[in-house]
C-alpha cells in the first residue's frame, strides 16, 4: 500500500437524524362523525453507526466525505399509523478504529471485530401521537408530542492497526525485508533510512496450518515520543500488537544500548508498552563470523532473541518458533 493510500486519521462531520414527529388527529368516519384520538406516533432518527469490516486496511474511502447526515424519521399519521424510522448512516470502518469527539478527545467508541457495530450518533425518538394522551378525565387530547432532535458533531476516527506481534526498530534495521521473506507481503524495501512510510502487514505461516500477523511499523528514531521523525505518528499502531518484536542489526555500536534506546522511546510515549512481552531479532547475522556473534551474546538484553539473516534465510525458522511460543503464552 503505498503512503497516498495509508489514511490512519480523519475528521468528519456526523448528524444522525430527528424523531419524527406524533400525530394529533382523530377518527371521523360517516358512521362515526365524532371519534377518539387515532394519532400515530413517529418514526425514530437514523443513527450513525460504525461496522467493522475486516476487508479494510486503511481509512481512505472516507477522505473526501466529510460531513455524513442520517435521515429523519416521518411523523405519525390517522389509524395510530406510526410512521418510518429514518434510514441509518452505517460507516464501515478497519478493525482497530477509535472514534472520539473532536472537542473533547473523549473516547466515543472503537471496533476491533468484523461485523461489529457501534452507534456513534443515536437518532431522536419519534413524538407520541395524541392517542397516548388519553384518560378518563381527557378524552379528545389536540396534541402530540413532537419528535426528539437528532444529534451531531465532529468526531475523529484514528485507526490502531491490529497485529499479533509488531516489529519495532530504528530506520534500515531490516523490518520489511525480514517481512517480505517470512510472509506474502510486499513492502517497499531500499539500502536507505525511512524506505517504509506506512505500516505493512504480512501473515506468517507456521507449521500445521497455523499462522500469525505481523505488523512492520516504520522506523523510529531518538526523540520519537516528542514528535521527531515520522515516529510519533506511527507510534499508536504499536499498542495494539499482542508481542513486540525488537529488532537490531548486528553492525551496530551496541546491541543492548540500541534495544534500550528504542524501549525507552515506547515508555515515554506510553508506559503501558512495557506490559506486552518483548522479543529480539539480531538482524544482518550473515555480516558478522561466528567468533564476532559468540562475543555478542555475552552482552544481551535478558529477554527471548535469536540472530537471523533475512538475505541467507538463516534463524528465521527459531524466529517463528519464538514467536508463536510467547502467543501461545499469551
Amino acid at each position: 500500500m503505498t503512503e497516498s493510500n495509508f489514511v490512519d486519521y480523519i475528521k468528519i462531520f456526523c448528524a444522525s437524524g430527528n424523531g419524527g414527529p406524533g400525530s394529533a388527529h382523530f377518527l371521523r368516519t360517516r358512521t362515526n362523525p365524532r371519534g377518539g384520538p387515532d394519532g400515530g406516533d413517529g418514526g425514530k432518527g437514523g443513527d450513525i453507526i460504525l461496522k467493522g469490516n475486516k476487508q479494510l486496511w486503511t481509512l481512505l474511502h472516507l477522505r473526501y466525505t466529510k460531513h455524513l447526515k442520517a435521515e429523519n424519521g416521518d411523523g405519525g399519521s390517522r389509524n395510530l399509523r406510526k410512521g418510518a424510522n429514518g434510514k441509518d448512516i452505517v460507516i464501515e470502518v478497519p478493525l482497530g478504529t477509535m472514534a472520539r469527539n473532536a472537542e473533547t478527545g473523549e473516547l466515543i467508541c472503537e471496533v476491533t471485530h468484523h461485523d461489529e457495530t457501534a452507534i456513534l450518533l443515536p437518532g431522536g425518538r419519534g413524538g407520541l401521537g395524541n392517542d397516548h394522551f388519553k384518560s378518563a378525565t381527557h378524552q379528545a387530547p389536540k396534541f402530540s408530542q413532537p419528535g426528539e432532535p437528532g444529534m451531531e458533531g465532529w468526531f475523529h476516527l484514528e485507526l490502531k492497526i491490529l497485529a499479533d506481534v509488531g516489529l519495532v526498530g530504528f530506520p534500515n534495521a531490516g523490518k520489511s525485508t525480514l517481512l517480505s521473506v517470512i510472509s506474502a507481503a510486499k513492502p517497499t524495501i531500499a539500502d536507505y533510512p525511512f524506505t517504509t512510510l506506512v505500516p505493512n502487514l504480512g501473515i506468517v505461516n507456521y507449521h500445521e496450518n497455523r499462522s500469525f500477523v505481523m505488523a512492520d511499523i516504520p522506523g523510529i528514531i531518538e526523540g520519537a515520543h516528542e514528535g521527531k521523525g515520522i515516529g510519533l505518528r506511527f507510534l499508536r499502531h504499536i499498542e495494539r500488537n499482542s508481542a513486540l518484536l525488537f529488532m537490531v542489526p548486528v553492525d551496530c555500536k551496541d546491541i543492548n544500548e540500541e534495544y534500550h534506546i528504542l524501549l525507552n522511546e515506547l515508555k515515554q510515549f506510553n508506559p503501558e508498552l512495557l506490559d506486552k512481552p518483548r522479543l529480539l531479532a539480531i538482524t544482518k547475522a550473515d555480516l558478522a563470523d561466528e567468533e564476532i556473534i559468540a562475543g555478542l551474546k555475552e552482552n544481551l538484553p535478558d529477554i527471548p532473541w535469536c540472530f537471523i539473516s533475512a538475505i541467507k534465510k538463516t534463524g528465521l525458522m527459531k524466529l517463528k518458533q519464538m514467536i508463536w511460543d510467547t502467543l501461545s503464552e499469551q
